[in-house]
C-alpha cells in the first residue's frame, strides 16, 4: 500500500503569458527563454533557492513558483517580475498567488514535482484576471493586510465564479509601476442575482455596475498610459500630442539677458500647458537639456514625448528676435520653423502666436477658454514685466541670496503695475520657498506665511484664473491656516485651470497624504512625475510619498534611484535616512543622515532628524547635545518647534514634548502638515493630548 502522500503549506504564483497561443513556434520558445532568465533574475527566487525553499515548474504557456517560506515571498518575487516584465514591453503576463496545501511527487523522469489543492486554486486565481494583473487569494491578502508594508497595495475585488462553480474572493494588488488597477473584465461582468421587491431593480444593479466597469476602465487606461510614461516612455506609449519645449538659447551680447532668453522659454510652455489637448512636459525637466541638444531621439525617450521646440532669443535695447523650430523627435525633422522680429512690447502677442502655431501643427484642439487663456495679456506694463522675468529667474535658482532677489524684483513689478496678478503669486511662491527651505534669519514662519497669503491671495483677488496663484494659496491654506476644506478646493480649482501644472499635482499629493488619503496622493505624485520626469525633486517626492506610507523599501529603492541622477541630493539622503531607521537600521540611518547634513549646508531640520535617530537608537547623550545646539542656534535664526519635539518623543519625554509641540502650533511649524501621518509620533498617539493637538489642526479622525 502506498504512504499518504505528505501535505505541506506552500505560498504558490502561477502566471501565464498573455496569447501565449497566438504566438509563432520560434516566438514561443523565444518568449519562455526570456521569462526563465527574468525569473532566475530576481532577488526573491535566488534567495529561495538557495536555501532549497522554491520550486519551480513549467506549465506550457507559463511557469509555477511554489516557495516553502512566506506568503511574503510570491509577492515579492510578482513584483520584481512585473516591473522586468513591463520593461521588455514585447509580452505581457498575469499572475495569481494563493496559500494552500500541496505535496511533493516525483514525475516520470523522477524529477520533483508539486501537486495539491494550492497550485489548482492559484491557477483559478490567475485565471480570473487580464493582461498585468496580480491577484490574490483572500487567504494572502489576509496574510498581507497585517503588514503596514503591504496593505495600501490589496484591492478587495469580491467574489469571482470559476472553474466547477467555485467562487473565490479575490484581491488585486497594484502599485507603481507593477500590477493592473483595472476591474479584472471576469469580475466586471459578473453582476451577482439578489431577490427584490422590485422588478426593476436587478436591472438598475445591473446598469451602476455596468457604468461602474466602465468608469474603472477609463481610470485604469488613463492611470496606466501614464504610469509607462512615468517609467519607461517610448515611442508606443507617447502621444503624437506631446512636447518639450528646451531653453531658449541667449544669442544677445550682454550675458544679463540670460533672464530674458529664460522667461520668454517659461512662458512659451505656460501657455502651451492650458491647451488640454496637449501633453507638455515641465521647464524642471527641461532645464536640465542643452540648448543644442544633438541626440532628439533620445531626449524625446527620457522626456516621453513626440515633439521637440527649440529657440533662440536675442535683445537688442527694445527690440528682440524670438526664433523657434517644431522638431519630430524620432525622425528630428522639421515641422515648423519661424522668426519674430519684435518690439518688447509685442512680446506677448509673439508667445501666443508660438503657441497657437504649435496647436495647429499637433492638431490640437482648442476650446474658446483654451483660446482666450494663451492670448492673455498679463499686463500692459513693459517695465514690469521685464522685473517679473528677472524675479522669475532668480526664483528658480532656490539659493537664499537669489530668492531674497527675487523677492526685490517681484516687488518693483508691483510697484510698477499694482494690478499685475503674476507678480504678486511670484512673490508668494518665493516666500513659501524661503520657509521651505529655511531662509528666515530675522522672521518667524508665521509672519513670513502671512506675507505669502497677502501676496497669493491678492493675485487670486486679480486674476481668479491663475492656476499657479490658486495652487499657492492652497498650500498656505494648508499649512498655515490648517483650512483643510478651503485648501482642497483651491488645489482642484488650479488643476480645473491647469490640468499640467505639475507643481500643484506635487502639493495636492502632500495634502492627500497628510489627510490619510494615501491612493489619491500616490496617483498625484505619479501624475506629477509623468509631466516632469527628469525632475530630481520630483523623483524624490515619491520616496517622500512612500515613506509616509510606511512602505520603507519602496523610498529606499527610490531613493537609491535619485541617486542615480544627483548622488549630492541632500534630501534623498534624508529620505532614505528616515526609511532606515523606521527599519531599525540604526547605524545606517546616521550615516545617511550625517550625509544630508554635508550635503544641505548643515540644516537645523535634519539636524533634529539625526537627533531623533540617536535617541531611539540609545545614544541619549548625543541626542541631548543635539537638542542643546538647536537651541542655541535657535536665537540667531529659526528652528522648528516640531523638529525639537520630535527629538524629545526619541527621548521618552512625552511631556516636554507636548510643551514643544503646542509652541510649534503656535509659530505655525511646517511639520505639523505631517502630525497625522509622521511615524516618529507613534509612541504618543495614546495620550488625550495628542488628540487635543489633532482637533487643534483639524486632523482628528
Amino acid at each position: 500500500m502506498a504512504p499518504e502522500p505528505q501535505l505541506e503549506l506552500a505560498h504558490v504564483l502561477f502566471m501565464d503569458v498573455i496569447a501565449y497561443s497566438t504566438l509563432l513556434l520560434e516566438e514561443q520558445r523565444e518568449v519562455l527563454g526570456e521569462l526563465k532568465e527574468t525569473v532566475r533574475a530576481t532577488e526573491e527566487f535566488r534567495r529561495a533557492a538557495a536555501r532549497n525553499q522554491v520550486i519551480c515548474l513549467p506549465t506550457g504557456d507559463g511557469m509555477v513558483l511554489a516557495f516553502f517560506s512566506t506568503p511574503e515571498a510570491p509577492v515579492r518575487c510578482a513584483i520584481e517580475i512585473a516591473r522586468a516584465v513591463s520593461s521588455k514591453r514585447q509580452w505581457q503576463l498575469r499572475m495569481g498567488i494563493h496559500s494552500g496545501p500541496v505535496s511533493r511527487v516525483a514525475d516520470l523522469n523522477e524529477a520533483a514535482n508539486i501537486a495539491g489543492a494550492g497550485i489548482n486554486i492559484a491557477q483559478r486565481v490567475m485565471d480570473c484576471g487580464d493582461a498585468g494583473h496580480i491577484l490574490l487569494s483572500r487567504r494572502v491578502a489576509e496574510d498581507l493586510a497585517e503588514s503596514r508594508e503591504w496593505k495600501p497595495f490589496l484591492h478587495d475585488l469580491g467574489e469571482c465564479e470559476v472553474k466547477h462553480a467555485l467562487k473565490l474572493h479575490l484581491f488585486n494588488f497594484f502599485g507603481e509601476a507593477f500590477g493592473n488597477p483595472a476591474v479584472p473584465a471576469k469580475l466586471a461582468t459578473q453582476v451577482p442575482v439578489k431577490k427584490s421587491r422590485s422588478k426593476s431593480f436587478p436591472r438598475l444593479v445591473s446598469a451602476a455596475i455596468a457604468a461602474l466597469a466602465l468608469i474603472a476602465f477609463g481610470w485604469w487606461w488613463s492611470e496606466r498610459t501614464y504610469r509607462q510614461r512615468a517609467t519607461t516612455p517610448s515611442e508606443l506609449s507617447v502621444s503624437d500630442k506631446s512636447i518639450a519645449v528646451l531653453p531658449f538659447e541667449n544669442l544677445s551680447k550682454d550675458p544679463d539677458n540670460a533672464y530674458f532668453a529664460d522667461g520668454i522659454q517659461e512662458e512659451v510652455l505656460t501657455r502651451l500647458t492650458r491647451i488640454s489637448d496637449l501633453k507638455v512636459i515641465s521647464r524642471s525637466s527641461t532645464a536640465q537639456v542643452k540648448t543644442d541638444a544633438d541626440n532628439l531621439p533620445e531626449l524625446a525617450h527620457k522626456l516621453g514625448v513626440a515633439h521637440i521646440l527649440q529657440g533662440s532669443v536675442q535683445r537688442v535695447g527694445d527690440q528682440a528676435r524670438i526664433t523657434v523650430q517644431l522638431v519630430k523627435a524620432t525622425s528630428s525633422a522639421h515641422l515648423w520653423a519661424e522668426t519674430y522680429d519684435r518690439k518688447l512690447t509685442d512680446v506677448f502677442a509673439i508667445e501666443s502666436e508660438i503657441a497657437r502655431a504649435i496647436a495647429a501643427k499637433l492638431q490640437a484642439q482648442l476650446s474658446g477658454v483654451e483660446e482666450h487663456a494663451i492670448s492673455v495679456r498679463p499686463t500692459e506694463n513693459n517695465e514690469a514685466h521685464q522685473l517679473y522675468l528677472r524675479g522669475r529667474y532668480f526664483w528658480h535658482k532656490r539659493t537664499e541670496d537669489a530668492l531674497a532677489k527675487s523677492v526685490d524684483y517681484f516687488n518693483q513689478a508691483i510697484a510698477r503695475d499694482p494690478n499685475y496678478a503674476r507678480a504678486y503669486s511670484g512673490l508668494a511662491d518665493s516666500y513659501i520657498y524661503m520657509l521651505r527651505l529655511g531662509y528666515l534669519p530675522a522672521a518667524t514662519p508665521k509672519q513670513v506665511y502671512e506675507a505669502a497669503k497677502t501676496a497669493a491671495t491678492k493675485a487670486v483677488e486679480l486674476d481668479p484664473e491663475l492656476a499657479e496663484a490658486c495652487s499657492s494659496l492652497a498650500l498656505i491654506k494648508m499649512e498655515c491656516d490648517w483650512d483643510w476644506a478651503g485648501s482642497e478646493q483651491l488645489f482642484q480649482r488650479a488643476l480645473q485651470l491647469n490640468p499640467q501644472l505639475d507643481e500643484a499635482h506635487h502639493q495636492y499629493s502632500h495634502y492627500l497624504m497628510s489627510v490619510g488619503r494615501t491612493a489619491e496622493s500616490l496617483r498625484e505624485s505619479l501624475r506629477a512625475l509623468e509631466l516632469n520626469p527628469l525632475s530630481v525633486p520630483i523623483i524624490n517626492h515619491l520616496a517622500w510619498h512612500y515613506l509616509f506610507a510606511r512602505q520603507y523599501d519602496e523610498a529606499i529603492r527610490q531613493c537609491k534611484k535619485v541617486f542615480d541622477m544627483d548622488p549630492l541630493f541632500a534630501q534623498a539622503h534624508d529620505f532614505i535616512g528616515l526609511a532606515y531607521e523606521q527599519k531599525g537600521m540604526y547605524e545606517e540611518a546616521i550615516a545617511e543622515f550625517r550625509s544630508a547634513l554635508n550635503f544641505s549646508g548643515n540644516s537645523s531640520h535634519i539636524t533634529a532628524e539625526l537627533g531623533h535617530a540617536c535617541a531611539v537608537s540609545g545614544n541619549r547623550g548625543e541626542a541631548l547635545k543635539i537638542i542643546s545646539y538647536l537651541n542655541d542656534r535657535a536665537k540667531q535664526t529659526y528652528v522648528s518647534k516640531y523638529d525639537l519635539a520630535v527629538i524629545h518623543i526619541g527621548l521618552g519625554e512625552i511631556d516636554t514634548a507636548f510643551e514643544t509641540l503646542e509652541a510649534a502650533c503656535e509659530e505655525r511649524s511646517e511639520g505639523l502638515v505631517s502630525f497625522k501621518i509622521d511615524q516618529r509620533l507613534d509612541p504618543a498617539r495614546s495620550d488625550p493630548r495628542f488628540t487635543a493637538i489633532a482637533q487643534k489642526l483639524g486632523l482628528a479622525e
